[in-house]
């Protein structure tokens, strides 16, 4: 495995990427989760104070010792995966091109505390829909990039890599894909990332998606914050840039 790294200098080269990590890793992991030091139990039976110790304890069971590290490395490793410098960092992401003809490109952007991992099981049906029972005109080419910091992206040494810079990072990605025509996906920080690609609106991008809506209307903003239910007309957010 490569180790990501920052640099002053643009190298445009796509680079394979393989995940490996070492057993001792993994070993010393295991060692300091074992290690943990819990604090006292909570004073009530209930949850008001927070997630139970109990949970907690069968959570680091879970992690120290029954979580198959190994069957995701696996998983990753099944998909195409590549790092590229992009304005001085290197940018993991994964690749995965459609066997089916016109397929249409597709950025997705994961979350925080997440990763690429929580978009693995929809690479095969986006990519090859008729292998799950879909149609192959609905196929995409599927890239899902590490947001820089997470995952196997490099850590930024200076401050700046906002959801704007990070939106530019995507879109020089894609054109360095060689896409001419593409779209966006993202929820969370991802849906961030995802408006503002919206909002540039560079000359490829054809439409953009969000689960996760940063903005609503001022009557919607007034009903949520007061408990009231969901307002009637409400939609997913799904635009094209330059639409109204």
């Amino acid at each position: 495995m490569s180790a990501p790294t920052t640099s002053t200098t643009t190298d445009v080269a796509i680079r394979p990427f393989h995940v490996e990590v070492a057993d001792e890793d993994l070993a010393d992991l295991r060692r300091r989760i074992a290690a943990t030091r819990w604090p006292e139990k909570e004073t009530v039976a209930d949850q008001t104070q927070g997630v139970q110790s109990a949970t907690m304890q069968q959570l680091i069971r879970y992690w120290g010792s029954s979580y198959d590290f190994r069957r995701f490395e696996t998983r990753l490793n099944a998909l195409p995966q590549f790092i590229t410098e992009i304005d001085g960092l290197d940018i993991h992401f994964i690749h995965v091109r459609s066997p089916h003809a016109n397929a249409l490109p597709i950025v997705i952007t994961h979350g925080w505390p997440g990763s690429v991992v929580e978009m693995l099981n929809v690479v095969g049906p986006l990519s090859d829909p008729p292998a799950h029972g879909g149609d192959a005109g609905d196929a995409f080419d599927v890239v899902v990039p590490s947001m820089p910091g997470y995952g196997f992206s490099g850590r930024p040494t200076t401050t700046g890599w906002g959801p704007v810079r990070i939106a530019d990072a995507w879109i020089t990605l894609m054109r360095r894909l060689g896409y001419t025509r593409f779209v966006a996906q993202g929820g969370d920080w991802g849906a961030q990332i995802t408006d503002v690609m919206g909002a540039k609106a560079p000359p490829e991008l054809a439409g953009i998606h969000s689960n996760m809506p940063g903005t609503v209307p001022p009557e919607h903003s007034k009903a949520i914050a007061a408990g009231a239910p969901a307002r009637t007309g409400s939609r997913p957010t799904s635009a094209v840039p330059g639409s109204s």
